[in-house]
């Protein structure tokens, strides 16, 4: 067969120098006809070799037939189906074949570049840590990360919670933004538990918590993780980079470490998709958002409870003392990310003010409140003092 190098150079004896087809074909050694048509073809020759048959070629019609039927339809499940009809060769032949045919039956869905405008949104979502996070008393519990994602800049940010609950995640968002240091015109989440009230409606309070900043809201579709895929390449971002080999101390620890990855990393890197640096796009997005409002972060949960004659209260499998020179009355407890504070209501007095612990199962008793309960506790009875003359008058005489 004619090699390249040989067909280049015939047409160029023939076409540049004009040498003819008698001539090449005697001094190549060639005929006259292979000199005449390696002259005449625009394209270099190539070695096709004949397509050999297969013994899928019975089974194509069957195997068609079942994709048709379902796209989704495991090659394994094929490889039975052909198998029973008298198929005896291998199964990664079949692979190759079903890995073809699909796409014909279920076409990929295909997407398109999306480019946002500075400060139109900011996309979040939940990542769960792949180990649990220390929180003191020798005990580690599972934590999630908020964490959210600026449709222009890129640039991201996260928060630490303990639960999916709507009051943590809300929190997580208002630290966040207070990372980003202003205000997008939506957020986008998909259909958490907590946060969607169904229908594509948001939850009470969501709604309540972008009422109060100031802000839109945008739920993605259910199942449909490609409609925030800003964020969820940066999850991936997060297991790759920040994750791996690191040590925390405790949650605290955690969250420092989290923030200085944003930081020194995340945001300061090139990013592949922008061929820019996320933290210098940040300053012309920042000129598009407004401000954040001096009222940021929710409202701590609170709840209304008697100080029983026990005088603790449970917040999250612990127990924590209330002051017991209130029991009987009726105290307001606010529990926020760091502390809880227990007040009276008629009178506002603190009854409780606690570090909160996110370890589980601890009775957590301030030293105040156990001096006083101690105390109250050693007090001798008051007995009545009856005159003796009342028991001689109950003796007969």
């Amino acid at each position: 067969m004619l090699d390249v190098e040989n067909w280049a150079e015939l047409r160029r004896r023939h076409l540049v120098d004009g040498v003819s087809l008698k001539r090449l074909a005697k001094e190549s050694g060639l005929s006259r006809n292979t000199v005449r048509r390696a002259i005449r073809a625009d394209s270099p020759p190539s070695y096709k070799r004949p397509r050999r048959p297969s013994k899928l070629d019975p089974f194509r019609e069957q195997i068609n037939a079942l994709l048709k039927g379902d796209p989704k339809i495991p090659a394994q499940v094929i490889g039975d189906r052909i198998t029973e009809a008298g198929y005896t060769g291998k199964q990664t032949i079949l692979d190759d074949l079903v890995r073809e045919l699909r796409p014909v039956h279920a076409p990929s869905r295909v997407f398109q570049r999306t480019l946002y405008t500075p400060g139109e949104i900011c996309q979040f979502d939940i990542w769960r840590p792949g180990e649990e996070i220390p929180v003191g008393h020798a005990q580690t519990r599972k934590g999630y990360v908020v964490v959210c994602c600026l449709g222009y800049s890129r640039v991201g940010a996260g928060a630490l919670v303990f639960s999916k609950e709507a009051v943590d995640l809300t929190w997580g968002m208002a630290r966040c933004l207070k990372k980003l240091g202003a205000l997008p015109k939506t957020l986008v989440w998909d259909r958490e538990g907590s946060l969607h009230a169904g229908g594509g409606r948001p939850s009470e309070e969501f709604a309540a918590f972008c009422g109060s900043v100031g802000v839109g809201w945008h739920l993605c579709e259910a199942r449909d993780p490609q409609a925030k895929g800003v964020v969820e390449r940066l999850q991936g971002y997060i297991e790759t980079s920040f994750e791996p080999a690191r040590i925390y101390a405790n949650q605290l620890d955690y969250q420092d470490q989290l923030d200085n990855w944003f930081e020194s990393k995340a945001n300061v890197r090139k990013h592949q998709g922008l061929r820019e640096v996320p933290a210098e796009r940040l300053a012309t997005e920042l000129e598009s958002m407004r401000p954040l409002p001096e009222a940021l972060f929710p409202g701590p949960k609170s709840w209304v409870i008697r100080v029983p004659a026990q005088p603790f209260f449970r917040f999250d499998t612990n127990d924590y003392s209330l002051d017991p020179r209130f029991a009987g009355r009726r105290v307001e407890i606010k529990a926020s990310q760091r502390e809880l504070i227990a007040r009276v209501l008629d009178t506002g007095e603190v009854a409780a003010h606690h570090r909160r612990r996110f370890a589980r199962h601890l009775t957590l008793t301030d030293p105040l409140h156990e001096k006083l309960l101690r105390k109250r506790e050693l007090r001798e009875p008051e007995v009545e003092i009856r005159p003796l003359a009342r028991y001689d008058a109950l003796i007969p005489s």
